[in-house]
């Protein structure tokens, strides 16, 4: 049997059984109208029902004949029926067709891959033998139905005495015959049906550890979940288990067929290594559970859509065709590697409540911090360290796909230099030692340092309760703005902390002229946190719900600051210069556990 969408100006859109296919603008169907999504609706057709399911994807509706389809809206096709694929433009008609050699190999019912179906082209690449309708019954319902009419095509008589039949009752005879022979047809394809998921299911349970106290219930139908920014998706037949076997996905378990780093398309993906699919396989006999984690902030910033990805995640597993659990993070935060938030996740929520024992676990990643030239052939670098992290946070044995896939020596590697486990909560607070934090006579107080160096949290625990008056940016909205505070402030014979970046010399001046026209000290704050700890500053900010008052700082305005930085000196009009150290202070443990976790690779 074969299934094909077919537009009005003859582009032809093929249906493989149970696999689902993105339709939208493009070369593919010949669509150029922008309203018109790229990637407008998923299709997935199935032989068994004779039909096909249609999911809407893009902003624009699209109809299935009459009825009108939203986002994440799905409906049924049926033989006959029209697809417009945007609002109730660019139709598109279903076609079945019966296969030729009245086989049934692609007859096989195929389950709706978001419920963890298996489609044709997975059921052909498996090791289970190509079975025909012969290998189930003697003879195949259509050649029965035709030699019952054999003695007829040979006798001339009952020729003659067929075409006046025909001729006097038309063409409903033929249909109610086709109609019959397709029932017969259908009948023996659901007892094929029946016979073919036996074997799949006997041969996926052949993968499966059999039960003990260490594994969790199985999980009998595929699901998707979303949980804040976490998308997790759990195949039928994962169970729990203490022994967990972790993969990054991308340059990992796949990588791009067009060679390109990014993909150009949903489809544009290959298994990486031919020892993949085994080698899961065997880990699953061995009574692991095999987990997938992946960062996709392509999902964040628009530019993939969760739908689309789901589809590849789908795609990806029924290629494997093992029960895989898979967590995606699709934006920053607490669950994107390497902060441990995934995982936490697993352990706590998703493991069937079985105690994960981490000296039987390990991860595999490729974002291992590995140099230039690593290997031979190897010329890039790695684009990050953050699967190595995300190990080295949970505390996991790790492995690259090249060392444990193909059994190479492991590779050099460099850490971050900034690593927030060694960061000492009872150094000193400043240097020199001996300086005061405060005076008694009317001062100000310029700050220099990046932002999230703790210049706002030192100032509003240790200068702002003695008196001073705050004057910082954010809140005023202008440098201008904050030397007029600043000038009003000593006209009251009030001292003055300046919360600005300053970083060079112009922009520290200003206050160091006011605090010269009022007859005033004026001393330099210098926080000496890197960026390095700057940046994770920022981003454990962003996982602190109490540190919601902190405005997110993007990457640019870092790099500005490092770019413009002079070190501030006596002569620019200082009367001291205090080097302030970041410190930090927790208000419990959870805090401090997830601050000494790496945050970036």
């Amino acid at each position: 049997m074969s299934c094909t969408l077919v537009s009005l100006s003859g582009a032809r859109v093929p249906l493989e059984n149970g696999r689902a296919v993105i339709l939208g603008r493009g070369p593919d169907t010949g669509v150029t109208d922008k309203r018109c999504s790229r990637h407008q609706v998923k299709v997935v057709a199935r032989y068994a029902d004779q039909d096909v399911v249609v999911t809407q994807l893009g902003p624009n509706p699209s109809f299935l004949d009459g009825e009108k389809l939203c986002r994440s809206q799905s409906g049924k096709l049926t033989h006959g029926g029209t697809l417009f694929l945007v609002n109730q433009s660019h139709p598109f008609k279903l076609h079945f067709s019966p296969s030729s050699n009245g086989t049934a190999q692609k007859g096989l019912k195929a389950t709706d891959k978001t419920k963890g179906g298996r489609n044709l082209k997975e059921a052909q690449s498996s090791p289970i033998p190509k079975r025909s309708l012969k290998d189930f019954f003697s003879i195949s319902p259509m050649k029965s139905s035709k030699r019952q009419r054999s003695p007829e095509r040979g006798h001339p008589e009952v020729k003659r005495q067929r075409r006046d039949e025909e001729a006097s009752e038309g063409r409903m005879k033929e249909e109610d015959e086709d109609e019959e022979e397709q029932r017969m047809v259908e009948e023996k394809l659901k007892q094929l049906q029946e016979l073919a998921e036996k074997s799949m299911t006997e041969r996926s349970n052949s993968t499966r550890p059999s039960s003990s106290s260490s594994s969790g219930k199985e999980c009998l139908k595929s699901s998707w979940q979303q949980i804040d920014s976490l998308m997790l998706y759990t195949a039928a037949g994962v169970r729990g288990s203490e022994k967990i076997a972790g993969f990054d996905i991308d340059g990992c378990i796949i990588t791009t067929k067009s060679g390109k780093v990014f993909p150009t398309a949903p489809d544009d993906w290959k298994i990486l290594y031919s020892e993949i699919q085994p080698r899961l396989a065997s880990l699953l006999k061995r009574g692991y559970k095999v987990v997938f984690f992946t960062n996709q902030m392509g999902i964040a910033r628009g530019k993939l859509k969760p739908e689309v990805f789901k589809c590849k995640v789908e795609d990806i597993l029924a290629t494997l065709q093992l029960p895989v659990q898979v967590f995606v993070s699709t934006s920053p935060g607490l669950y994107r590697k390497p902060v441990m938030g995934m995982w936490n996740h697993l352990c706590e929520k998703a493991n069937d409540g079985v105690t994960v024992d981490k000296t039987q676990t390990f991860y595999v990643g490729d974002a291992a911090g590995r140099p230039e030239n690593w290997a031979p052939g190897r010329k890039k670098k790695d684009f990050s360290c953050s699967d190595r992290l995300f190990a080295l946070n949970i505390g996991l044995q790790f492995h690259t796909p090249e060392e444990y896939f193909l059994g190479w020596k492991s590779a050099p590697y460099s850490l971050p230099h900034f690593d927030p486990r060694k960061l000492d909560s009872t150094a000193g607070l400043f240097d020199p030692p001996s300086a005061c934090l405060t005076s008694s006579s009317t001062e100000v107080i310029v700050a220099v340092g990046f932002p999230a160096s703790g210049k706002s949290t030192f100032f509003q625990t240790h200068v702002i309760p003695k008196g001073y008056v705050y004057v910082n940016r954010d809140t005023l909205g202008s440098w201008q703005n904050c030397v007029s505070a600043c000038e009003r402030a000593l006209k009251e014979g009030r001292s003055v902390a300046v919360d600005n970046t300053n970083p060079d010399p112009d922009s520290r001046k200003r206050y160091v002229d006011v605090a010269k026209a009022a007859g005033v000290q004026c001393r330099c704050f210098h926080f000496s946190a890197s960026l390095e700890q700057a940046k994770h500053n920022n981003r454990f900010r962003e996982m602190v719900p109490s540190n919601s008052k902190h405005v997110k700082v993007n990457d640019m305005i870092f790099h500005s600051y490092k770019k413009h930085f002079v070190a501030p000196a006596l002569p620019e009009g200082f009367s001291e210069i205090l080097q302030i150290h970041f410190v930090p202070n927790f208000k419990d443990s959870q805090s401090e556990t997830l601050f000494r976790q790496f945050s970036e690779g």
